[in-house]
């Protein structure tokens, strides 16, 4: 039976955590109960998407290479208004009391059973309001529409050919529509893309959806930061 697609209004969750078996059956798991997930596999990896993204909830391992889940909460999401739930397999009182002091919301110990951080989850965004949050599910501009489930951009009637990195492109600027994103976090690691390549990469889609891409009114250059696309959010 093919799985249905979390609604464009369910609740968006971040699992951070470096082992890949545990990334991948959360989120098939979580995807079936009806949240939209993404990953990612260390602090580096999450913080970029934690910029880029709205998230309605952190689920953030503890120990992992390099910085730690600790580290990535001290840092990034202390003082925001995201809940945090830890995972570890670390059972000690001090980790505890150690996560609950840097702002996380809830603290699981593996192994758990998947029922029972879905559970959670509903209770931390219970508490965050985090089911409230609306959402688009499309952005216009000019005489485009660019659909964020399907990554389809519309030309009135026509069907705009996008590459894998223009969809990528379009659907980070649809997601935070005339917010200006840093040019540094449109690189994706599996891209191995540069700060130049972004640019590149760009001035390829203002071609598509500019009449004049030399004079963007669209996809605007922020000097110095990035980039931000001018749309309007649709229902």
């Amino acid at each position: 039976m093919t799985q249905a697609m979390p609604s464009d209004d369910a609740a968006h969750l971040l699992i951070v955590d470096d082992d890949s078996r545990i990334r991948s059956l959360l989120n098939r798991y979580l995807t079936g109960e009806g949240y939209r997930v993404s990953e990612a596999a260390d602090a580096t990896e999450a913080r970029r998407k934690l910029q880029t993204f709205a998230f309605d909830l952190v689920i953030l391992d503890v120990m992992m290479p390099g910085e730690s889940g600790f580290d990535l909460l001290n840092s990034t999401l202390a003082g925001t208004e995201i809940p945090v739930i830890m995972l570890t397999a670390r059972g000690e009182s001090d980790d505890r009391i150690n996560g609950f002091e840097l702002g996380a919301d809830d603290y699981l110990t593996k192994p758990f059973e998947p029922r029972e951080l879905v559970l959670r989850i509903a209770r931390a965004l219970k508490r965050a309001g985090g089911t409230q949050k609306q959402w688009h599910s499309a952005v216009a501009f000019g005489t485009f529409v660019f659909d964020i489930e399907r990554e389809e951009l519309r030309n009135g009637a026509e069907v705009v050919r996008l590459t894998d990195r223009e969809r990528t492109l379009m659907k980070a600027f649809s997601q935070q529509p005339g917010e200006t994103i840093a040019r540094h976090l449109l690189i994706t690691d599996e891209a191995k893309m540069s700060e130049r390549t972004v640019d590149v990469q760009i001035n390829r889609l203002r071609r598509k959806i500019e009449v004049d891409p030399a004079n963007p009114r669209y996809l605007q250059t922020i000097r110095g930061v990035g980039y931000r696309l001018m749309a309007d959010p649709r229902d």
